[in-house]
């Protein structure tokens, strides 16, 4: 099997311009916890922002400028300013045997998928592959 069997295509993403409000409110809105970030320019994966990565962004808000300011803070505080530009990307073709190795071992919660043009296809989550694991006991 290969990350194109078990990856949710054209996954939700957010612009690098976009705020941390809107990743917020996206994230919540949408029930996700991982948002590839796109740039506005190129239209290429740029980043990921983690659920975990937007709570540690707000509680040192919230501890460095109280609850009065969150709202205003998230509202200046750009995505690009937060989120992860280093990180592993997967092809399409990728073996899943590798991939799965590799979530273990880094204890990630996602890795996008994309093309030769840099270009975001989908993403594979650890919830990807739990789906998969129960596939496979129920067809025993």
């Amino acid at each position: 099997m290969k990350v194109s069997d078990i990856m949710t295509a054209e996954p939700i993403c957010i612009s690098d311009q976009a705020t941390a409000k809107d990743a917020h409110l996206l994230m919540q809105s949408r029930s996700v916890r991982h948002l590839p970030v796109i740039s506005e320019e190129s239209g290429d994966l740029v980043g990921i922002l983690t659920h975990k990565k937007m709570i540690s962004t707000v509680v040192h808000m919230l501890t460095h400028y109280g609850s009065g300011a969150l709202d205003r803070k998230e509202r200046k505080t750009l995505v690009k300013e937060i989120m992860e530009s280093e990180f592993q990307k997967l092809a399409l073709d990728e073996p899943l045997v590798v991939v799965v190795d590799y979530f273990i071992n880094n204890k990630l919660g996602c890795l996008p998928v994309v093309d030769e043009h840099h270009k975001i296809k989908g993403i594979v989550t650890s919830s990807d592959f739990v789906k998969l694991c129960a596939t496979l006991l129920k067809s025993q």
